[in-house]
């Protein structure tokens, strides 16, 4: 392997007022395919990697080192592009990121990668929509996407068209949700109708819980009137192991509501529940999505290889953005950077498989469907390795 490269510190500095940027940004056409820098890839490209470091928190420092680590992984894997790679620390706040993403257009970066937080990455695009620079943001929430904003992270969408799509495939063409009572469980239900109707089938309802336990108890009561006056045939939950799961597991099947009538489907990484949790015998035969699992094995080995320790889970978007920046320049063209190139059909390989940007500035990533059975994890349809044809 390729040494390591090194790149500069561009550290915190005084924050300036974000309104010129938030004015700029209104004022700019961001969401046009030509939008996106000039660059000649003979020469240096200088790139910003935005991370939460400076913030003080222990396990958010450990987050921030990971995601750099992935990044310049990227770029030592494949070495035949002009890169100067530059770090700008954000604190994790929204100003510093704004104050950070400024510097970083003054330094010359051509497209920036991350920041993390939802906050920080659209005071970053504000503060360079009028210079011509994309953002590539490890953050998940659909809301900031858009214009010069992409997001790397992880969506409900994505995650409910594939499960759901496999599901309606298997006849299960009714679909009920049930989702927390706040403004991340308004966007899975969301996800869920989208991907109902995406996939021809009837989504008849939600029901809705708080994490206390008076409420998940009631929820559950809610959803068996929800399944026996709609018929659904299956029930996707965004619960995961460290909220609801364990209680809907148990609680659920007490009901008289389980996989075995009702297709239990998760929004979640449910394959990292508890080995009590997943053996429970109304979740087994549930269905969740996973990254390609090939893909991942490979690149946590190839971290561990250079770094002596393993990634951050989040790691893998900083990966992505780099390779997706990597990939581009390879082509040689002077509009590698703009909205056109970055949402090109064939998407990119990134750590945990291939993915795309989409025009609205999500993505979209190629997932395994998997279940469980007698308590272990089995892959029922394995993640697709390119966007040829596939079912997503």
């Amino acid at each position: 392997m390729t040494a390591l490269h090194q790149i500069k510190n561009f550290g915190l500095k005084a924050i300036g007022t974000l309104g010129l940027s938030i004015m700029l940004a209104g004022c700019i056409e961001t969401n046009t395919d030509s939008y996106g820098p000039k660059v000649d890839t003979n020469k240096l490209i200088v790139v910003g990697i935005m991370v939460p470091s400076g913030s003080s928190n222990v396990q958010t420092e450990l987050l921030a080192d990971s995601l750099v680590n992935a990044a310049t992984l990227a770029m030592a894997e494949i070495d035949d592009v002009n890169i100067d790679l530059r770090l700008y620390p954000t604190g994790g706040d929204a100003n510093q990121a704004a104050s950070a993403a400024k510097r970083a257009a003054n330094d010359g970066a051509k497209i920036l990668i991350g920041p993390l937080f939802a906050q920080a990455a659209n005071s970053a695009g504000a503060a360079v929509a009028g210079q011509n620079i994309n953002v590539l943001s490890f953050s998940n929430n659909p809301d900031i996407a858009g214009g010069n904003i992409f997001i790397l992270g992880d969506t409900f969408n994505n995650t409910a068209n594939r499960v759901i799509g496999y599901a309606t495939a298997q006849g299960k063409r009714s679909v009920a949700a049930l989702v927390r009572a706040d403004a991340a469980g308004t966007v899975a239900a969301s996800a869920v109708e989208a991907a109902a109707k995406n996939n021809g089938a009837a989504y008849v309802g939600v029901a809705k819980y708080e994490l206390t336990n008076e409420s998940t108890v009631a929820s559950v009561s809610a959803t068996k009137s929800l399944i026996e006056q709609t018929g659904a045939s299956a029930l996707v939950m965004d619960a995961d192991a460290a909220g609801a799961l364990p209680v809907f597991a148990q609680l659920l099947p007490e009901a008289g509501i389980s996989s075995a009538t009702t297709q239990f489907i998760g929004l979640a990484r449910w394959d990292k529940t508890p080995e009590r949790v997943r053996a429970s015998a109304g979740l087994q035969g549930a269905l969740f999505a996973l990254n390609d699992t090939s893909a991942t094995a490979s690149f946590q080995e190839r971290y561990l290889k250079a770094y002596g320790k393993n990634p951050h889970f989040l790691a893998g978007k900083a990966y992505d953005g780099m390779r997706a920046v990597i990939t581009l320049l390879q082509t040689g063209s002077r509009d590698a950077l703009t909205r056109k190139a970055l949402t090109r059909s064939a998407g990119f390989n990134g750590a945990n498989g291939v993915f795309r940007f989409l025009e609205n500035g999500t993505n979209q990533r190629a997932l395994a469907v998997a279940t469980f059975h007698d308590g272990q994890v089995v892959v029922v349809d394995p993640a697709p390795k390119n966007f040829s044809g596939a079912s997503f």
